[in-house]
């Protein structure tokens, strides 16, 4: 089969996620006729100002605040049906259609509720064994869980299940017998109590969200190999970002799925040469959510200062973010491993008002400067930065809606970045809306509308 040469576009955080994809996705859903969720699950949140109004959307992706765009979840992503249907109904009570504009696969596992209990008492027996270093900091999710059970197979539930009850039946009471001696000892181990899992009633509980997302589910993967034959232009919607990748990022503390840009292809039954354009997203100075190593950390008045201009709240648990000063080893890394083709820096509005920025170059390890990011958590909390220093600029830049309006500080911060990752700028975002988003001269970059 050939693909049509039509270019197809990706959207991947290049950070530890929170980078502000869902804007940039808005923004290029314009120029697309489909958008394709690849990986991760409830724990992802992609939030979209429009206008007055703010979407916070975790699962489906934020192409369905275009009527006329086709959005699908594909088969790398876990869903949560409870949650998916939340999701669907918080949209629809403020007026955003959900119908034939959102497609999703019938291979795509499912989050158990099980799944959610392993999580929480895993950590807490983590914690039990080896203290709060132990922990991974999950949001709780189910997430990894849901994903260890597709890699074991035995004890896994996909979409396509949902629509064979007997067969589902039979599924989840030797389910509920495995997992139920798993959380039982876990539980006694983090000295919690657990509830046993009834597989009847769970059983009933997933029929009924089946009926409901029947209209739905399909085989995406034809849907989007019909699609490309025809010329359709297809935007892939990454969740996480590359360093929680699960083989490329900070491991252990990661997410447990591909969430760079090389999860499009198992995610979603596409072969590698459909994606031509990778836009890498990454904020004007570097966060992270839960434990593992950050190397540019700044637990002081810097970091609390970015933290509350940034409004550096988790999008789906509102936990606080750590923050620190931008890490350009981490953004060249991840921009090569991603194939990004062009990067979109947001948030550069937060840095306003300092009088001098820093920036990661390079890491120092026992007196010797590294040229490779490490692939060990253990290794990255030894290291130290190697920062540069820029000019900060005290001017506002909330209301520039052109490139040449900015501070020359501001430029010339841009300029910086470009030239240690070696990849273009080609947007600027200065604010939430889609109107504070600035393009480049030399890009090809995002339509504003």
């Amino acid at each position: 089969m050939k693909l049509d040469p039509t270019p197809h576009t990706a959207v991947t955080g290049l950070q530890w996620g929170d980078e502000g994809k869902g804007k940039i996705v808005d923004l290029l859903t314009a120029d697309h006729d489909l958008v394709v969720r690849y990986n991760g699950g409830a724990n992802a949140g992609h939030t979209v100002v429009v206008g007055e109004q703010t979407y916070a959307l975790h699962l489906i992706p934020s192409g369905i605040l275009h009527p006329d765009k086709l959005n699908i979840i594909g088969n790398g992503v876990v869903i949560d049906p409870a949650k998916l249907l939340e999701e669907i109904d918080g949209l629809a009570t403020r007026g955003v259609e959900v119908g034939e504009n959102l497609r999703i696969s019938d291979r795509a596992h499912l989050v158990m509720p099980y799944h959610k209990q392993q999580d929480a008492l895993m950590e807490a027996a983590l914690a039990t064994a080896d203290g709060d270093d132990g922990r991974i900091g999950t949001t709780g999710r189910g997430i990894g869980p849901a994903y260890a059970d597709k890699a074991i197979r035995s004890t896994a539930v996909r979409v396509a299940d949902l629509y064979e009850p007997k067969s589902l039946r039979r599924k989840l009471a030797h389910i509920a017998a495995v997992k139920n001696a798993t959380l039982g000892a876990l539980a006694r181990l983090a000295d919690e109590s657990f509830e046993p899992i009834d597989a009847d009633a769970l059983a009933e509980q997933m029929l009924g969200f089946a009926e409901i997302l029947r209209p739905h589910v399909t085989d995406t993967s034809a849907l989007l190999h019909r699609a490309a034959e025809d010329g359709r232009r297809i935007l892939f919607e990454g969740a996480n970002a590359c360093m929680l990748d699960i083989d490329h990022g900070t491991y252990p503390f990661v997410t447990s799925s591909n969430c760079s840009s090389l999860g499009i292809f198992p995610g979603t039954g596409l072969p590698g040469s459909t994606v031509n354009r990778v836009v890498g997203i990454h904020k004007a100075y570097t966060t992270r959510v839960g434990g593992g190593p950050f190397v540019t950390e700044l637990d002081d008045a810097i970091g609390n200062r970015i933290r509350e201009r940034g409004r550096e709240y988790g999008t789906t648990t509102g936990r606080p973010r750590r923050c620190g000063w931008l890490d350009l080893v981490v953004l060249k890394y991840s921009s090569r491993i991603c194939g990004a083709t062009e990067l979109a820096l947001m948030l550069l509005d937060v840095l306003a008002g300092f009088e001098t920025l820093k920036i990661c170059v390079a890491y120092e390890l026992d007196g010797r400067r590294l040229d490779h990011f490490p692939a060990r958590a253990e290794t990255l909390d030894r290291v130290q930065p190697v920062y540069e220093e820029l000019e900060g600029f005290s001017d506002e830049i909330t209301a520039v809606r052109r490139q040449d309006q900015l501070p020359a500080a501001a430029r010339a911060y841009v300029d910086r970045i470009e030239q240690v990752v070696g990849v273009p700028v080609t947007t600027i975002s200065v604010g939430p809306e889609r109107s504070q988003t600035l393009s480049r001269d030399h890009s090809p970059a995002v339509a504003v509308g």
